[in-house]
């Protein structure tokens, strides 16, 4: 006979995987909730099976921070190998293109990459997870369907050339979040008067993370406990306002604070709200227009969440 399936528990916070390659990111989610036992777990933001490096992964009331994380800022180590296009943009694909690839030096390449610094319109590619009709794009395109897309605009924060070869060129980029890589460097590999695909991509930051934080696998396996991180690390970039009981149970009901306001109490503002005890217990929206305080997102870590409105 076989064991009894263990039950599931309630676990909060969030693990820093170091992804390897050949792993779908959902892949990584399983291993990772089987680890803790976690009754819900997801991840944020999408890295390609081929890709590796930080892939935070959010159990029970982390994974409510996951939409702060899927907006924030990412950072990426790309290799692309110039000479042949692939249907996909990386080596899993077919070769679908070929073409010379011109002798190329520091400063020609340089003076390239320095021409998608900055906002640039980018075409999504048919093998994304981007919805057509409730269906993932990539699903169409393994159907040879090519779906009409529009252009979109993503800001290329920085780039920068970290070597090269006669055919291969590695760069480190940070992005704005919705930025394909792949496309950044087909597009890269056409301004060089050549075409191209990457063979390497690992993201080394997100949000605030970045790679000294995360882990392989196997070693979150030995030290699940040490590698358990708050949610609220997430936020930590987010002023914190402090609150007392009578506040925070205010709040808590569906009220209104009009006395307690951010340092900049001209914007709308996202802030943490923590209770007497220390403890997070939602993320919440200083509305300038309205001059007041409210819940935007409510943390069940010790008593039922507030439903967001």
């Amino acid at each position: 006979m076989g064991g009894r399936r263990q039950r599931r528990r309630v676990v909060n916070g969030i693990v820093l995987v170091n992804k390897a390659a050949g792993l779908t990111s959902a892949d990584v989610v399983k291993q990772v909730s089987r680890l803790y036992n976690a009754k819900k777990a997801g991840h944020t933001g999408t890295l390609d099976p081929f890709a590796t490096g930080l892939l935070p992964v959010c159990l029970g009331e982390a994974t409510k921070v996951s939409s702060f994380l899927l907006a924030s800022d990412k950072g990426y180590i790309a290799t692309l190998q110039l000479g042949e296009a692939t249907d996909t943009g990386d080596h899993d694909g077919e070769v679908i293109e070929r073409a010379t690839v011109p002798d190329l030096t520091q400063e020609t390449i340089e003076t390239v990459l320095a021409q998608f610094t900055g906002k640039i319109m980018q075409m999504p590619p048919m093998y994304s997870s981007l919805k057509h009709e409730g269906q993932s794009l990539h699903v169409y395109a393994r159907q040879g369907i090519e779906i009409e897309r529009e252009p979109r605009e993503v800001d290329i924060l920085s780039i920068k050339l970290l070597d090269f070869d006669p055919t291969h060129i590695r760069f480190n980029v940070h992005c704005t979040k919705g930025t394909y890589i792949r496309v950044l460097g087909y597009d890269i590999a056409k301004a060089l008067g050549t075409v191209g695909h990457l063979v390497a991509l690992h993201r080394t930051h997100t949000g605030v993370f970045d790679s000294d934080m995360m882990q392989p696998i196997e070693e979150i396996a030995r030290y699940r406990n040490t590698n358990l991180l708050p949610l609220d690390i997430a936020l930590s970039d987010y002023q914190a306002l402090h609150l007392t009981a009578e506040q925070k149970t205010h709040l808590w009901m569906g009220g209104f604070l009009f006395d307690i306001k951010p340092a900049n109490p001209q914007q709308t503002t996202l802030v943490t709200l923590y209770d007497d005890q220390q403890q997070i217990f939602a993320v919440g929206e200083w509305q300038a227009d309205k001059q007041r305080l409210k819940i935007k997102r409510g943390f069940n870590l010790d008593s039922p969440a507030p439903s967001d409105s």
